[in-house]
């Protein structure tokens, strides 16, 4: 039995529920049900929009964003599926900081809810930098039902890596 590498983190019973949807074929099937609609954020300059109207509603006082786009080398690389950084260089004799969010290029094909988790979580780190308790409690307060869409999020993962 191959591990779920996705949903390891979970308890097993929840683990058993997505392994028997997946022998019976239909995990395919369920998400395509629960989350039937695909996104229209397909550039970077959308994306870009995008991020700054969630950031404006929830974050107004967090560090501007100068750059966001979907990378397509991302989850491969640095196993993630979005990465927050923040590119600092000397201007003269000042100390000029960037902040960038990056996100998979696998989201462009995804739910726009799954599109939305994963740039709330981005955005959550320009106020809480660790996964600790305040970090989940800003994420629910820009998505309300986040860790269930971090879930399924993972439970979309496992159905697109198999085998086809």
């Amino acid at each position: 039995m191959t591990p779920l590498k996705y949903l390891q983190a979970y308890p097993p019973d929840l683990q058993a529920q997505v392994r028997q949807m997946l022998d019976q074929g239909r995990l395919g099937d369920y998400l395509h049900q629960r989350y039937p609609e695909r996104h229209a954020v397909q550039s970077d300059k959308a994306l870009y929009t995008y991020v700054l109207d969630i950031k404006q509603e929830h974050l107004r006082n967090a560090p501007s964003i100068d750059k966001v786009l979907f990378d397509n080398r991302l989850d491969l690389t640095h196993r993630a599926l979005g990465l927050h950084t923040t590119v600092s260089r000397v201007q003269g004799g000042k100390l000029k900081s960037k902040k960038e969010i990056r996100i998979a290029s696998l989201f462009k094909e995804a739910a726009p809810q799954f599109l939305k988790m994963i740039v709330v979580h981005e955005l959550a780190h320009l106020k809480e930098s660790d996964h600790n308790k305040a970090f989940y409690k800003l994420c629910e307060y820009m998505q309300p039902g986040y860790h269930q869409l971090e879930f399924d999020l993972r439970v979309y993962l496992t159905w697109r890596d198999l085998p086809t």
